[in-house]
């Protein structure tokens, strides 16, 4: 086997020679001079490993420039990205002044449009009143009429049999002075009364004129009024829409039943009375007419506001940091384990406000949470506000939207200055952004 292996290895160096021929290196010292000889082989090798050395110098210096360069574009183009971010929060800080406009032009229409349903209700109470007072007139006016004209044609014949007796008796010669000067006296006092009576039925006539003239105005009028009153339920039906749909879509992005979350609020809020007490007006049939209908409706859409209105209050639709902050954790996944939460972060002592009304059940510290705040609101919805630097609330204390609470902070299990905001309906996470997005045009 050892001289196969020489036998192979000679004929290798014979086969590179005309390649790689064979070298050597002479080394000379003070005793003699010795040689080193470079077999082909072993050139072969040299080489081999010279140029994989210097390929791998190469590609490693490529690699690292490319780094190099990487890097400097990860730094840019997070800059840019924090450019776009600030401002995307300016353009929806702008927004969200302009929503806040919007509602306070919607809140003037509600109050004006209140005002004007109050002043409608009085107008169609009024009007009803008029329209029963001619209703009553015109019937006395046509009773009296139809009296007079009954007596007219009473008398009318009476005197005709007179004078037909008269004739008769003239006729037969059997009259006599007396007798003829009380015909006389009798023709006399029904041409008197006759005449009277024809006065009268002139007189009532020209009443029924006067009674026609002023239904007949009235009935423009009840046309002028109803016009307009049509004008002002449509710019009235207007302002609702403009009011009552956001907050439909707000609500109905939260996630949870509305209809429940009304009526719940209705439970707690039965009183009736004034402004949108509904309005009441009687017609011939005991029914109410389409106008008090439509009044009712707006009425009821109008209660509807005001009740979204109360729940708004009562859900956690607005942002818990009103300084500028980063986005740096969504809800969901992360590293393998479920977030339950939103990440906000700013630096530490920035105010933190409650999203909602409701009780604080949890004021202290909490493992891995640190310092920490939780706020039970309505509707079995609960929020949390995590890794505080100071707390600003008690146990059992009351708080309302947008009351201060803590100060955002760097305590328990924590990588830097942020807040950890939960909400829990019913103990069960659910994503925060999914009521402060909902909310985003709104409030």
């Amino acid at each position: 086997m050892t001289g196969l292996r020489r036998k192979l290895i000679d004929k290798t160096n014979h086969v590179l020679g005309r390649v790689f021929p064979e070298q050597r290196i002479f080394l000379r010292s003070e005793d003699g001079t010795r040689f080193l000889r470079l077999s082909s082989l072993g050139q072969l090798v040299a080489w081999t490993g010279s140029t994989a050395f210097i390929g791998w110098a190469i590609i490693a210096t490529a690699v690292l420039l490319m780094d190099t360069i990487g890097s400097g574009n990860i730094r840019d183009q997070a800059a840019r990205e924090q450019r776009l971010y600030e401002e995307r929060l300016q353009v929806l800080a702008a927004e969200r002044d302009a929503r806040n406009i919007e509602a306070l032009a919607a809140q003037q229409r509600f109050n004006l449009a209140l005002t004007q349903v109050s002043v409608m209700q009085s107008a169609l109470l009024a009007s009803e009143d008029r329209r029963k007072e001619l209703e009553t007139g015109i019937g006395v006016i046509q009773s009296t009429l139809r009296r007079t004209m009954g007596e007219r044609d009473d008398a009318r014949t009476s005197l005709e049999e007179m004078l037909a007796l008269a004739r008769n008796e003239q006729a037969g010669g059997t009259a006599t002075g007396a007798g003829s000067s009380i015909d006389n006296a009798t023709l006399g006092f029904l041409s008197s009364a006759l005449e009277s009576t024809a006065a009268e039925r002139d007189l009532m006539a020209a009443s029924a004129v006067e009674a026609e003239e002023f239904a007949q105005n009235m009935i423009f009028e009840q046309r002028l009024r109803d016009e307009r009153n049509d004008q002002i339920f449509q710019q009235l039906e207007d302002a609702v829409s403009i009011s009552l749909d956001p907050l439909d879509k707000m609500f109905r992005a939260s996630g949870m039943s509305t209809e429940q979350i009304l009526d719940q609020i209705r439970l707690g809020y039965t009183g009736q009375g004034g402004a949108l007490a509904p309005v009441i007006v009687s017609s011939m049939n005991g029914a109410l007419d389409a106008d008090a209908m439509r009044a009712n409706s707006i009425i009821s859409q109008l209660d509807r506001v005001n009740l979204y209105r109360i729940a708004a209050q009562k859900m956690p639709f607005s942002n818990p940091v009103r300084a500028a902050y980063r986005f740096t954790s969504p809800y969901g996944m992360r590293w393998g384990r479920m977030h339950k939460g939103a990440d906000f972060a700013a630096p530490v002592g920035t105010d933190i406000f409650a999203t909602a009304d409701g009780v604080v059940i949890h004021a202290g510290w909490t493992q891995g949470y640190g310092r920490m705040v939780k706020i039970q609101h309505e509707f079995g919805i609960e929020t949390r506000y995590a890794h505080l630097s100071a707390i600003r609330v008690q146990k059992g204390q009351r708080v309302s939207r947008g009351d201060q609470i803590g100060d955002m902070g760097n305590s328990g299990n924590s990588t830097g200055s942020h807040l950890h905001y939960e909400i829990r309906v019913g103990g069960r996470a659910v994503n925060p952004m999914t009521y402060i997005k909902a909310a985003q045009n709104v409030l």
